[in-house]
């Protein structure tokens, strides 16, 4: 026995909620806020789409399209970089409504480097 057509569609329960800030991302936007990205934490030279495809494991000529914004890395590629480029996550954070997050990032960031600066003047003091 089957199911009847309008059985198989599952909805979401709590409608198409998205966080605040968030709006309707087309897949040229979110190109060019990756692109800009990757050049602001690579740089724009062969070197940088190579270091990239080798961070990423993606093909060469993918990565090149990344950085000249013609499309934009998905799933495992994406994952990939956000691991490796705090540019890149805080693109994926602001495309997503999430600058919330950016703040708490780079609060958490700061405090590593103080605690860092200030571990070494307690070693130069002696």
């Amino acid at each position: 026995m089957s199911l009847p057509k309008r059985g198989r569609k599952i909805q979401s329960v709590s409608g198409n909620s998205r966080p605040y800030g968030a709006t309707d991302l087309g897949s040229a936007e979110f190109a060019r806020e990756i692109a800009e990205a990757l050049h602001k934490d690579f740089g724009g030279t062969h070197a940088a789409i190579k270091r990239v495809v080798a961070l990423t494991n993606a093909n060469e000529r993918a990565v090149k399209n990344w950085f000249s914004a013609k499309n934009g890395p998905t799933g495992r590629h994406l994952v990939d970089l956000v691991r490796t480029s705090d540019e890149v996550l805080e693109a994926v954070l602001r495309l997503s409504g999430r600058s919330d997050l950016i703040l708490a990032k780079k609060l958490g960031d700061s405090k590593q480097t103080l605690i860092k600066m200030l571990n070494l003047i307690g070693e130069l003091q002696g």
